[in-house]
């Protein structure tokens, strides 16, 4: 550790312990924090980090322990108590109203109101243009958040922080749905935020931007402090070691595709936006048997959509698409399912489980009218439920504290997505739609999870993929389609196109050789 800095503690947390049902999330943790530091705090999905934040920002009691702000002893029962003392939280799944508009969001709890009484919202606007123009975090305060991008809503839940004039700011897994202009732009905020004296804390499982913007990291594993490292001073395959506790590899090996018949065909497929907008234009698309098919391109660009019209969560304007030379167009969602085709949704919490029901019940989610989770056409055999999820637990690495009794929702978002994934690859027929399967995963999780992707293609199965994330296009597609505005605008067998060319086309030009004589 680095002697020679002088900042004080701002933050002490002694022998912080914290129980849930099964599981000890944080087993008498240390944690300090300088004055005016960017510290990230670093562990796979389940290791206790976002638990402990929740401590600190009075959404958990601990079990035992203490807290020192400032070297003054706390007791920090709710947030409003952590608010009075300059601390600040900006939660991994905003907490945002989206039919209010930006300044209303930000001043929600903490109106100013006039001498009659009245909601006075153009005081408040004084202070929120100031403190976006101070921290760069430009957004239109008259918007409404459901019109905005997640980026966006993102600079508004730390508006709302700096609203309440916090002083030590928390980020919970911040760049997980961002992409990575946006990525590139939150970086700089937190330089600005630390450059005008605040402190940060990052939990994260991103070497690359610990790597950017961190001074020192602590590393959790399995609720207990690994040790603390000066970033400069460790590379990232050290800090993974320390987070998962054996060696991760960074690049995936895979074996040559076996290509075979066609499984999934889509053509000229057509389908809108939830504004009635077209949002996929006329899109064609084949997937064979034993491939893993890429869409990469920037967030807004069709690819929701595409999975909706695939899945048929939204119906197509034109064009049809074909499982197995079989018409699914018009076929229900139940009815794709049992034609064969899987899904890993983008939204997890939205299209992919049921927070309040148990493992158990979100294995069966899908087919929990068959045998053998239906007995009589009408009698739900929880056994053969938990027995099946137990399994997918094992099989999967799924931290689940109770077993397949495990309310979904007290877990983890990683073990949330490993649920989702050991579903979808255990009941999937041919084909499976991917859409950002490690978005939220830590890097020992992300290695499983990509494994075993390939261990699917490899299994003979067709792989559709969509991720934001481009080296994970890169290293598991065996080829890639860029999408812009909605049409796919060239496909590239992996090897023959780099990151560059892919950037160019996912600005809009029609294939990389017409981008490069630009």
């Amino acid at each position: 550790m680095d002697s020679s800095d002088t900042r004080p503690n701002i933050i002490e947390m002694v022998g912080i312990t914290k129980a849930f049902p099964g599981v000890v999330a944080n087993d008498h943790v240390d944690l300090t924090v300088r004055e005016n530091e960017v510290l990230a705090l670093l562990g796979e999905n389940g290791a206790g980090k976002s638990t402990l934040m929740s401590i600190l920002f009075g959404s958990y009691d601990a079990d035992s322990g203490i807290i020192k702000i400032r070297g003054k002893e706390v007791k920090i029962k709710d947030p409003n108590a952590a608010t009075a003392l300059g601390i600040g939280m900006v939660h991994q799944h905003f907490k945002l109203v989206h039919n209010y508009t930006v300044v209303e969001n930000i001043v929600l709890g903490m109106e100013s109101t006039n001498r009659f009484g009245m909601l006075d919202l153009k005081t408040a606007e004084k202070k929120v243009a100031e403190l976006s123009k101070t921290f760069g975090l430009n957004v239109n305060l008259n918007d409404k958040i459901e019109d905005i991008t997640v980026g966006m809503q993102q600079r508004v839940e730390i508006l709302k922080v700096l609203y309440r004039d916090a002083d030590i700011i928390i980020f919970d897994e911040p760049t997980a749905v961002l992409t990575p202009q946006e990525i590139d732009d939150l970086m700089q905020t937190i330089r600005l935020l630390k450059e005008r004296g605040k402190t940060i804390i990052i939990i994260t499982h991103k070497l690359k931007e610990i790597k950017a913007v961190a001074e020192r990291c602590t590393v959790l594993r399995r609720g207990k402090v690994i040790g603390t490292v000066n970033v400069a001073d460790v590379t990232e395959e050290q800090l993974a070691e320390m987070m998962v506790g054996r060696v991760v590899k960074f690049e995936i090996e895979k074996n040559p595709p076996k290509i075979g018949k066609t499984v999934l065909k889509l053509d000229n497929i057509s389908v809108k936006n939830s504004r009635n907008q077209l949002a996929v234009r006329n899109l064609s698309l084949e997937i064979h048997a034993g491939e893993i098919v890429g869409i990469a391109g920037v967030d807004g660009n069709g690819q929701s959509e595409l999975l909706y019209g695939i899945t048929g969560l939204e119906p197509l304007v034109s064009g049809s698409i074909t499982l197995n030379d079989v018409d699914i167009s018009n076929y229900t969602i139940r009815q794709r399912i049992e034609a064969g085709l899987g899904h890993i949704p983008e939204d997890r919490h939205k299209y992919g489980l049921v927070k309040e029901f148990t493992v158990a019940e979100n294995v069966a989610l899908k087919s929990y009218y068959k045998s053998p989770y239906t007995k009589n056409g009408c009698v739900l055999v929880m056994d053969e439920m938990k027995k099946k999820a137990t399994d997918l637990i094992g099989a999967f690495d799924i931290r689940a504290g109770q077993g397949a009794d495990t309310t979904a929702g007290s877990m983890s978002g990683g073990n949330q997505q490993k649920v989702i994934i050991a579903r979808e690859v255990d009941m999937a027929g041919d084909v499976i739609v991917i859409a950002q399967p490690t978005r939220g995963l830590d890097v020992g999780a992300i290695e499983y999870i990509r494994k075993r992707i390939l261990q699917e293609r490899d299994n003979g199965r067709a792989i559709l993929l969509i991720s934001f994330e481009l080296d994970e296009i890169m290293n598991l597609c065996d080829r890639i389609a860029t999408i812009s505005q909605g049409a796919i605008v060239g496909i590239h067998n992996a090897g023959e196109v780099t990151e560059r060319e892919i950037g160019i086309m996912m600005a809009g030009s029609k294939d990389k050789a017409e981008g490069e004589s630009k």
